[in-house]
């Protein structure tokens, strides 16, 4: 009983703020993310990854957005409000040091981001071209994968296990302090840019190192129907493609980069800003 009455009551502020954040970033950065996409499937270069998506026209840029903006927008609103929630939970009902609730609440988050693999899934199929004429539009896809049951919405599940806890971890972690190396403002304006450098810089390190492991789930989850095939068996297929490179395997990881540079920018200033609308407390989240 006295667990239960310690426990935090539940806050939807931080939910709504991550989706906003989300919904800001996808809009901005989805046309980089496409063109990082080819790269990163049919590892060709930057220029003719560029000239594929020009030569198919401006009404197929933004081809398969949906997916990303609501598996974007709900995953950003877990990351957030899971993360704040299982935060103060764990304080409240263990105890544990406050950067192992922290460490433990981020996991947490990430894993219950999974639930949306599906939309994942099926943004894959939607922007790799050898799909280009065999679905309509996201929920025909979205359908399409129906006949081959449940597991097919899921494949590459595990690579998304992999990457979320950690990156989570390590962002959540990471996030204030380094925030807090940064020279100090007292503006609006100097605190939205101190958010956007320590945001960008640490969602673009954090995506950098966890990329052969996005290439990995792009080619697991480009796939429709047939056998299940396994991180370590999908990684030797598309290492030894690649001419058992290393280096190949980061093709197409300086635009990842640049986009999470832009991307984690936008989302970590974002949300701070929306937090900031709906609360009187202009200190950030703890």
């Amino acid at each position: 009983m006295a667990i239960l009455e310690n426990a935090p009551v539940f806050h939807p502020k931080e939910f709504i703020c991550g989706a906003g954040a989300a919904f800001t970033n996808i809009t901005i950065t989805y046309p980089i993310h496409k063109i990082m996409f080819r790269q990163q499937l049919h590892g060709i270069r930057l220029f003719k990854s560029i000239d594929q998506v020009y030569k198919e026209g401006f009404r197929s840029l933004y081809r398969g957005m949906l997916s990303p903006m609501a598996q974007k927008t709900a995953s950003m609103s877990i990351m957030f409000g899971m993360y704040d929630h299982y935060r103060m939970y764990l304080s409240a009902t263990t105890t544990w040091d406050k950067r192992v609730c922290d460490a433990n609440a981020a996991l947490i988050a990430g894993c219950m981001e999974a639930i949306l693999c599906p939309f994942e899934r099926i943004q894959v199929l939607m922007q790799d071209k050898k799909y280009h004429g065999h679905f309509r539009n996201t929920f025909h896809a979205a359908s399409a994968l129906k006949s081959y049951g449940l597991r097919e919405y899921y494949r590459g599940l595990s690579c998304v296990l992999i990457r979320n806890g950690p990156s989570n971890a390590a962002f959540f972690l990471i996030r204030k302090p380094l925030k807090q190396m940064l020279p100090s403002s007292d503006t609006p304006l100097g605190n939205i840019c101190t958010d956007f450098i320590s945001g960008a810089v640490l969602g673009a390190s954090i995506s950098t190192t966890f990329y052969p492991i996005n290439v990995i789930k792009t080619r697991m989850q480009s796939k429709m129907g047939g056998e299940f095939i396994g991180i370590i068996d999908t990684y030797n297929t598309v290492f030894n493609e690649r001419n058992r490179s290393w280096r190949k395997m980061f093709r197409g990881v300086h635009l990842n980069f640049t986009r999470s540079l832009l991307s984690w920018g936008i989302i970590n200033a974002s949300y701070e800003v929306y937090w900031k609308l709906f609360t009187s407390d202009n200190d950030g989240i703890s």
